[in-house]
């Protein structure tokens, strides 16, 4: 895809965007829209960005939903940031970490909002894992991703990517790739393509479970040693007898050689509620 740049001018140009951050502007007003109108989002709807960068989404969502809350780390991009959105009374600019800042507090005054985000590689895994907890009240969680990530968002049992953030991104949501992003897209371009994932937030999750921290816990010790049997790894994190872990296994009806990269979330579940009374 060849970049199409808007030749208006920008308070970022001239910025030199930091590599330690992970920052890749995306400026390509056409390409964002078209991004934007994948996601839904309106003028009844709150939005969190996260990572607003040089402005050019920011200021497309302000015209577009009814207030836009943007945190940003890096204090040069903050006076950039309030000359591109000057005049947009429904933009609250925020100063700080996201994974160091109380969301729920933030958007406290919402009775729920949608998540726009351009994360870096880095910290994709941390922030995903924050924000797929269940105690926000989001409408959905719409985010610009290595394309590797992506992937590893809306992966399906047996495959390499399949891991804890998938399950943990549909049992909440519903993920899916809107469309790959090319390297070429960014300012400056990143190593490798991108992906935009669009992830609405279901009504009720994805399988039902007694204790949701059992299931949880279940799932990411299934995947701590990849090439050990399910069983194996159970044994290993919770140093019980295999007698007990294979009762565990076959009452849940699954193959007491089975490796936790073959399970479906509904298997994960199945698991999970027949041990959830038992101390693990």
């Amino acid at each position: 895809m060849k970049q199409r740049k808007s030749t208006q001018h920008r308070p970022s140009q001239g910025f030199r965007q930091k590599h330690a951050l992970g920052q890749h502007f995306l400026e390509d007003t056409e390409l964002l829209n078209e991004l934007l109108d994948a996601t839904g989002v309106g003028i009844q709807d709150d939005i969190l960005e996260i990572g607003p960068g040089g402005g050019d989404m920011t200021r497309l969502l302000c015209s577009r939903c009814r207030s836009v809350t943007a945190v940003e780390i890096d204090r040069d991009l903050i006076p950039i940031l309030r000359v591109m959105l000057e005049g947009a009374a429904n933009f609250k600019l925020v100063e700080g970490d996201i994974l160091k800042t109380d969301i729920a507090a933030l958007m406290a005054d919402k009775e729920s909002f949608h998540v726009v985000a351009n994360i870096p590689y880095y910290l994709t895994t941390e922030l995903m894992e924050r924000l797929l907890q269940g105690d926000l009240l989001l409408k959905s969680v719409n985010v610009m991703v290595q394309k590797e990530a992506a992937q590893r968002i809306v992966a399906v049992p047996s495959t390499p990517e399949y891991g804890p953030l998938a399950i943990r991104a549909q049992y909440y949501t519903e993920p899916q790739i809107v469309r790959e992003v090319k390297a070429e897209c960014f300012t400056p371009p990143p190593k490798v393509d991108s992906a935009f994932v669009y992830m609405p937030w279901r009504t009720v999750p994805a399988v039902s479970v007694r204790d949701e921290k059992t299931f949880f816990k279940i799932v990411r010790t299934a995947f701590g040693l990849r090439r050990k049997t399910l069983c194996n790894n159970l044994i290993a994190t919770y140093k019980l007898d295999r007698s007990q872990v294979e009762e565990w296994l076959s009452r849940a009806g699954l193959p007491l050689n089975v490796r936790g990269e073959a399970l479906t979330l509904q298997q994960f579940a199945d698991l999970a509620n027949s041990i959830e009374n038992e101390p693990v």
